[in-house]
């Protein structure tokens, strides 16, 4: 497969020659407000610097709080999200927004921009998501500024046939121009079937705590083999018990690096 973004600096920083890209997610109070051990987004951010990752999803606000930190580990890449959807457990009432841009990404100096591609939603807000994505990624293109897109059922259970929908939503987010598609987890197949279609980075999100740290390292493990280029996990991780999360984001960040293969 030709390697359309040799030169593009943004994306080299987020998928690196020798790893899978590990993030982790801190932005969630965009949707979610307070969420159980991220009432202090900065806490969380200084426990996992020092930690064997590639990188943080985060808001505006968090972008601002952490200059100095992040200033200081260089290499750490940073996805920017900018939109939100409320409230998430009326979907079918709810909407979508813009909160930040591409030029206030381009000033932030951050490396991707992040939206979500709800689809359990009414189809006039499915009209406005995919002109909403698709204006981002015209503005993103003369910046050079990558864009992620997620496509997601909210506040749904995953089911197979939830799971086959996002697949196909993925489609969606593709031919709208997305350069990387963050997914949770499908399974191996078919995270191995959405590899296998799309020729832009698939990530793989870990999604909400459920199950032991072990079943966790599964799904990293299943995910990377399958050829995903890199895994966005938080909630599995820094909403367990400090020592154990340290001992589970070591052994993933061993995972990204031992089963890694470049697909792009």
């Amino acid at each position: 497969m030709a390697n359309r973004y040799s030169t593009n600096y943004r994306m080299n920083r987020i998928f690196r020659e020798d790893r899978a890209a590990l993030v982790v997610p801190i932005d969630h109070g965009l949707v979610w407000g307070r969420v159980p051990a991220l009432e202090s987004p900065m806490e969380v951010m200084r426990r996992y610097i020092p930690e064997d990752i590639t990188g943080f999803m985060v808001s505006t606000g968090i972008v601002k709080a952490s200059e100095v930190e992040l200033a200081k580990a260089p290499a750490l890449a940073r996805i920017l999200a900018i939109d939100a959807f409320w409230p998430t457990s009326a979907v079918e009432t709810g909407t979508g927004t813009l909160v930040a841009s591409v030029e206030d990404a381009v000033r932030l100096g951050v490396d991707c921009v992040k939206l979500l591609l709800p689809w359990n939603v009414q189809d006039d807000e499915k009209v406005r998501y995919c002109e909403r994505i698709g204006r981002v990624v015209s503005e993103a293109s003369k910046w050079h500024m990558p864009v992620m897109v997620e496509p997601v059922f909210l506040n749904t259970p995953r089911s197979p046939e939830i799971i086959e929908k996002e697949l196909e939503v993925a489609r969606v987010g593709y031919d709208l121009g997305a350069d990387i598609i963050k997914i949770t987890f499908p399974g191996p197949d078919a995270t191995a079937k959405l590899v296998a279609e799309l020729d832009i980075p698939v990530v793989v999100a870990g999604g909400p705590l459920s199950g032991d740290a072990a079943s966790t390292l599964r799904d990293v493990e299943d995910a990377i083999a399958a050829g995903a280029q890199g895994v966005v996990v938080g909630r599995k991780v820094w909403q367990r018990p400090q020592q154990e999360a340290a001992e589970v984001i070591g052994e993933i960040a061993r995972i990204t690096r031992t089963r890694y293969t470049r697909r792009w």
